[in-house]
């Protein structure tokens, strides 16, 4: 259904309402009216990327061993959400969200995450480009970094990212008490993980991660989202299917180090960082020829037509904004099986005398002008150019207790977590409330579960609607008042 103009604010009202809770739920009282921050107000709330020495990694250049946050909001709040993105996700692919959630409630800090590997990222050169670099990176990306010279990220797994994000955590701890940890996607699993894990703390120090926090945030992601089946030692050494397609094993990642896929790679994410600038501030002229699509179309639409959910080749890398239009569309078979839904591609132009372009619907969760604006900031992308595999093989091993199994000692996910916990399902995206609710019997975490309707993955992070930062502020203000 397309609403008309006058039905907007009803119509994203509704979108964001809950539709499901689990019966652990506790439902916290919504606002009879809302008012939505402006952008103007999104824009004045203060940032500032925070580098900090963390974990030492035998191999690892000394200035790679770091503890990244962008940090929203005031230097001494009352309450810190420390957010960790998803797979092949950057700390900047929260900015709208956090934004909101201080903008809504100015005695909160958000401080979301980039890992380590996003200092390997030649960011600099987006940011000095002019539009005719721009379109030389669209066509041709940056160059690489060897995967020989990377050689030592075989150890960037899931001890390191947790024990990185460990470092912010406790730098929290020392401005408030009330420190609360999330994540989107991938983001939510390691949500989940780190409260369980034990960091074999020093003596008077349990180790417990959920001893850190007060309570977690899961957008769109609980633990086990990359695992399908358990890992034998022989799988993890030498490498095998995942979710994803092939698992580099611990052989092979000295050679292998980080995701260089058909669908992502580091050449693929500069030249997507290079279009989003291009479409951020010229989004009718022309897209460079020989660039992300192979027909003549807008920047907006050649930036577009990768991540909306209608076009987008996989489910965990989609949200809803609009179509494009001026478009010959044909059905694409291979989304489809990846998991698609109502799967298409865009063959051309109708019109052979114009280019694509790309109409945004404002029934939709996402405004297309507003989110290639936000792809790519001075502070932090929306992607991890460099992706380690030694994380993907980690999560694909790891089980929400490793006790008594081989990667025990590896993958040191031991405890329950008895903590307060808000999912948060994408209607149209990867999670359902009965994961969550799977995730709660299993670990004691007293669950709330909510879903934002007609939502793709994305789309729960970069939504215009304030509706998913309300739920998060109110939910976080209940655990707090029942302390």
């Amino acid at each position: 259904m397309r609403p008309s103009p006058l039905l907007l604010l009803s119509v994203l009202l509704a979108a964001c309402a809950p539709a499901q809770q689990s019966q652990q739920s506790v439902r916290p009282t919504v606002p009879a009216r809302v008012t939505t921050p402006s952008n103007a107000v999104l824009a004045r709330v203060p940032t500032v990327r925070v580098v900090r020495p963390s974990f030492v990694v035998p191999g690892t250049p000394p200035e790679l061993n770091a503890s990244i946050t962008i940090r929203y909001g005031p230097v001494k709040p009352k309450t810190i959400l420390l957010l960790m993105p998803g797979f092949l996700g950057g700390a900047g692919s929260f900015d709208r969200l956090a934004r909101q959630i201080v903008a809504l409630q100015p005695g909160t800090a958000v401080w979301t995450v980039d890992r380590r590997s996003n200092l390997l990222e030649p960011q600099a050169e987006i940011a000095a480009a002019n539009p005719a670099q721009l379109a030389q990176i669209v066509q041709n990306g940056l160059p690489l970094r060897s995967k020989e010279s990377l050689s030592y990220m075989r150890d960037w797994g899931l001890d390191v990212t947790l024990r990185d994000w460990r470092v912010a955590i406790r730098e929290a701890r020392t401005l408030t008490p009330e420190v609360f940890i999330g994540g989107h996607s991938m983001g939510g699993s390691l949500t989940g993980l780190y409260a369980a894990y034990d960091f074999n703390g020093p003596p008077g120090d349990t180790g417990r991660g959920s001893d850190d926090v007060r309570g977690m945030v899961m957008l769109d992601g609980a633990p086990g989202l990359l695992s399908s089946q358990p890992l034998t030692p022989q799988n993890y050494t030498d490498g095998t299917q995942g979710v994803l397609g092939p698992l580099t094993g611990l052989n092979k990642l000295p050679e292998d180090p980080y995701v260089d896929a058909i669908y992502f790679g580091p050449k693929l994410a500069s030249r997507a960082a290079a279009q989003a600038r291009l479409a951020a501030t010229q989004p009718k002229a022309l897209a460079p020829s020989g660039g992300l699509v192979n027909y003549p179309a807008t920047n907006l639409a050649a930036a577009m037509v990768q991540l909306e959910q209608r076009y987008a080749l996989l489910p965990f890398l989609a949200l809803k904004t609009g179509r494009a239009t001026n478009a010959v569309e044909g059905n694409n078979l291979i989304a489809a099986v990846l998991g698609g839904k109502d799967s298409y591609w865009v063959a051309g132009q109708q019109d052979r005398d114009k280019p694509v372009g790309w109409q945004a619907d404002p029934a939709d969760p996402t405004n297309p002008q507003d989110f290639v604006g936000r792809f790519w900031t001075p502070l932090g992308d929306f992607s991890e150019w460099y992706f380690p595999n030694r994380l993907t093989l980690d999560l694909a091993a790891v089980r929400q207790g490793t006790r008594g199994t081989p990667f025990e000692q590896d993958l040191r996910v031991w405890h329950k977590v008895n903590l307060p916990a808000l999912g948060i399902v994408a209607g149209e995206g990867v999670s359902t409330a009965g994961e969550y609710q799977k995730y709660a019997t299993l670990t004691g975490a007293q669950m709330t579960v909510r879903t934002f309707k007609g939502a793709a993955h994305l789309d729960i992070i970069s939504a215009r609607s304030d509706g998913v930062a309300r739920w998060i502020l109110e939910w976080m203000a209940g655990v707090q008042a029942r302390k």
